[in-house]
C-alpha cells in the first residue's frame, strides 16, 4: 500500500496516523524546495535580439530627456579658497588661516550669464575631505544629540568627549569640524536674503536633535575646529549643524548652506562677501561656493543620461551583431516540447 504524504505517529495499538501539515506548511514546503511554477523563458535568438532592440530603443531618449533636463540647470562654481589668501601668504596659507589676526574678509564678483528662476540653492563643495574616514564618522553620540546631557556615555566621541573635565555638547569631532565660511550676496547695493531655514531633512530634526538639547562646553578648547554655535537655541533649530552632521560618502561633496528666493536675471553682478574662516589648507582641501537651479530631474548632473544612453546604445550594436551573426551562421534550433519541463506537463 503506498504511503500518503506527511508525518506519520505509531499509536500503541501498532496502528499509524498520518498527518497531513495545513496547507501553508506545503506552500512553504513547496517555496522551500523551488516546487513552485516558476517562469521559463525559452530566449530564442528572435527573443534575445527583440529585447535588445527594444531596450535599446528605449534608453536612448531617455538618456536624451535626462540631459536635456540636466543641461536646463542653470549653476554657477566659484573657487575662491586660493584667491581670498593674501598674495603674502599664497606660500604658506596654513599660516594666514590660523593667524588670528588677519582679516579672513573678501570679496568676490560673480557674473549671472543665464537668467535663473527661483528658488536659488546657495551650496558650499568641499574636494578632498573625508567625511566618510572610519575614525571621523565614529566620533559621535547621537543619543546624546537627542537627549544632551542626560545620556553620559559619550566614550564614541574621542578626543571631542570632555574639555575641562565637563562633557561638551555636541560632542565628537563631526560637529567639532562644523563648517563656518559664511556668504554675504549683494546685488546693486542691496543685499540679498539668504533664507537659512528648512535646509534640513525634517526627519534629522524631529527624530535626532533633541529640541530640549543646547549647546554646551562647545568650542572652548584650546583647539578650535569649525564654528561656534549658539548655547540659546536648541540642537534642532541649528539646521546648518544637522547639515553638517549627516556625514558624505565621497571626498568630494556639497552641503546646502541656503536659499536664495528671487530671481537672477541674465547680466546680473553680485558681489559676494565671504569670511573665508573654514582651515582646508591644512589637508589641501578645495572650497567652492555654487549657485544653482533645479527642475524635476533635480540638480545639474549629467550622469544619469550618459548611462541611459551608453547603455542604449550598447543594447542597440548588441541586437545588430546578433542579427548579423544569425543570418550569417544560422544554428538549427531544438523541439522546444521535448523540455523537460514541458514534456512533464505533456505527462501530468
Amino acid at each position: 500500500m503506498e504511503m500518503e504524504a506527511g508525518c506519520t505517529s505509531a499509536s500503541s495499538g501498532g496502528t499509524q496516523v498520518h498527518y497531513h501539515p495545513p496547507l501553508q506548511s506545503r506552500a512553504f514546503y513547496k517555496f522551500t524546495q523551488q516546487n513552485l511554477p516558476a517562469c521559463r523563458p525559452q530566449l530564442t535568438p528572435a527573443w534575445v535580439i527583440a529585447i535588445f532592440l527594444v531596450t535599446g530603443v528605449l534608453f536612448i531618449p531617455i538618456g536624451l530627456v535626462c540631459l536635456r533636463a540636466s543641461e536646463s540647470v542653470v549653476e554657477i562654481v566659484e573657487r575662491y579658497d586660493v584667491e581670498c589668501v593674501p598674495e603674502t601668504y599664497r606660500s604658506n596659507k596654513v599660516a594666514y588661516i590660523k593667524n588670528s589676526l588677519i582679516t579672513k574678509k573678501c570679496d568676490r564678483l560673480i557674473k549671472v550669464q543665464k537668467h535663473m528662476k527661483a528658488p536659488i540653492y546657495v551650496y558650499y563643495e568641499l574636494d578632498n575631505y573625508y567625511q566618510n574616514h572610519r575614525r571621523y564618522v565614529k566620533s559621535r553620540c547621537d543619543k546624546q544629540l537627542l537627549h544632551g546631557l542626560e545620556y553620559k556615555h559619550t566614550s564614541s566621541c574621542k578626543p571631542e568627549e570632555y574639555n575641562g573635565g565637563l562633557p561638551i555638547v555636541p560632542c565628537g569631532l563631526v560637529a567639532w569640524s562644523l563648517f563656518n565660511d559664511s556668504y554675504t550676496f549683494v546685488r546693486e547695493t542691496v543685499e540679498m536674503k539668504v533664507n537659512r531655514k528648512n535646509i534640513a531633512w525634517v526627519s534629522d530634526q524631529q527624530h535626532k536633535f533633541g529640541r530640549n538639547v543646547y549647546p554646551f562646553n562647545f568650542q572652548n578648547g584650546s583647539l578650535i575646529g569649525g564654528g561656534n554655535l549658539d548655547p540659546d537655541v536648541p540642537l534642532s533649530e541649528q539646521e546648518d549643524l544637522i547639515v553638517w552632521m549627516r556625514t558624505a560618502a565621497l571626498p568630494k561633496f556639497r552641503k546646502l548652506y541656503g536659499v536664495i528666493e528671487e530671481d537672477l536675471v541674465a547680466d546680473d553682478s553680485l558681489e559676494v562677501h565671504i569670511l573665508n574662516n573654514y582651515n582646508t589648507y591644512s589637508f589641501g582641501g578645495k572650497k567652492k561656493l555654487i549657485l544653482t537651479t533645479q527642475n524635476w530631474l533635480g540638480g545639474k548632473n549629467s550622469f544619469l543620461g550618459i548611462a541611459c544612453m551608453v547603455t542604449g546604445i550598447i543594447c542597440v550594436f548588441l541586437a545588430i551583431a546578433f542579427a548579423l551573426l544569425h543570418v550569417k551562421f544560422p544554428r538549427p534550433q531544438g523541439d522546444p516540447t521535448l523540455l523537460y519541463w514541458n514534456m512533464k506537463n505533456n505527462i501530468s
